[in-house]
């Protein structure tokens, strides 16, 4: 395994003038040794484009990339050792599932006793030991892919495994016990796994150190536990969630707090800055509460779905609409009705120019 140091930009376009022609914005970062990371942001925001300067199949247009220190740049992918899953299965319809879980092993010549271990070990992490002597060709998608996985694992010598949305064609049920899987594996075989996805869950689920991209830029690397608490970018408080954090307008001066066009009595203990800001909080910690009391904003129900294991009430404040998760056991408000909602709770955070600063 290997540490991975990324210090460059890129674009696509020969001679790129502002942010808008780069696909990836100058960014300095590192892969630890042995990490799990995820890669998420929605669809054109750099997480393919970086996934393949650290491979080698794309050369940054600016900056260096150095494994263990060493530069990497030019390097091809066969030098730098990496292994890589694609989004669609690549497999050889005429061998076995064995033979395709072996064949970069036999490639390096090693020899066949080790291989057939290996193969084993994997095959069994993969739930596949069953299939080892069934022809790739008859096997279903979801196999197929289970295949390539296997294949992007079974070499132990690697710097570094990288999943591109490997999970896109797996039947979703399944999606649950290959994303369960992998990190299992990776806590067996301590590998460093750089998984891009644009789905929340399976970020939040797989990976140690999540790195939020939005149009070129990572806007924050953290734990799942970080992002959904302290979110340091109002992107990422409204793409992690679901549904995303509320945001609204708030103004605070020496005549006090305006939420949304009202005026609101700040919380006893609770700091906050003068100018114009953005509150941002969670449905989840977004309660009913009596009109007047500290924090608390007058909404108007548009809507309350119950989902089962809790109610999701949906309110306007002002011109926006916020969200408010609700126990099963809380009567459930009238659409039409008005009601109190708690929005500057200790959960809340406060923003400036869409970035944290409370």
């Amino acid at each position: 395994m290997a540490r991975i140091d990324l210090d460059l930009s890129h674009s696509y376009l020969a001679h790129p003038k502002n942010d808008e022609d780069y696909a990836l914005l100058p960014l300095k970062m590192s892969f630890e040794d042995g990490g799990a990371y995820a890669l998420l942001g929605p669809s054109g925001c750099g997480k393919t484009t970086m996934l393949n300067i650290i491979s080698g199949l794309l050369t940054p247009s600016q900056g260096t990339v150095h494994f263990d220190g060493v530069d990497q740049t030019q390097a091809s992918p066969q030098t730098r050792n990496i292994a890589q899953v694609f989004q669609f299965p690549v497999v050889y319809d005429t061998m076995t599932v064995g033979q395709n879980l072996g064949f970069p092993l036999r490639n390096r010549k090693m020899p066949e006793a080790r291989i057939k271990a290996r193969v084993g070990q994997i095959a069994e992490m993969l739930e596949m030991s069953h299939q080892l002597d069934l022809r790739a060709a008859g096997l279903s998608a979801d196999a197929k892919q289970k295949i390539s996985l296997g294949r992007g694992l079974v070499r132990d010598d690697v710097s570094a495994v990288l999943f591109d949305e490997p999970l896109t064609v797996i039947d979703p049920h399944l999606k649950w016990q290959l994303r369960r899987k992998l990190k299992q594996i990776h806590q067996e075989l301590k590998l460093t796994l750089i998984y891009v996805t644009h789905d929340q869950v399976e970020a939040l689920t797989f990976a140690e150190q999540i790195m939020v991209m939005s149009r070129g830029r990572v806007v924050q690397i953290g734990t799942p536990q970080a992002l959904f608490e302290r979110p340091a970018h109002t992107f990422v408080g409204h793409f992690i969630g679901s549904p995303g954090m509320n945001f609204l307008p708030m103004s605070v001066d020496n005549e006090g707090v305006t939420l949304a066009g009202q005026s609101v009595i700040i919380p006893s203990g609770m700091p906050v800055e003068q100018g114009e800001l953005t509150l941002g909080v969670r449905p989840e910690y977004t309660r009913l509460a009596p009109l007047g009391e500290p924090g608390v904003v007058s909404a108007i129900v548009e809507n309350v779905q119950d989902v089962g294991t809790h109610q999701l009430l949906t309110a306007q404040v002002g011109s926006r609409l916020i969200r408010a998760r609700l126990g099963v056991e809380h009567t459930q408000p009238e659409v039409g009705s008005v009601v109190g909602l708690a929005v500057l709770v200790p959960q809340s955070c406060l923003y400036r120019n869409e970035e944290l600063i409370a």
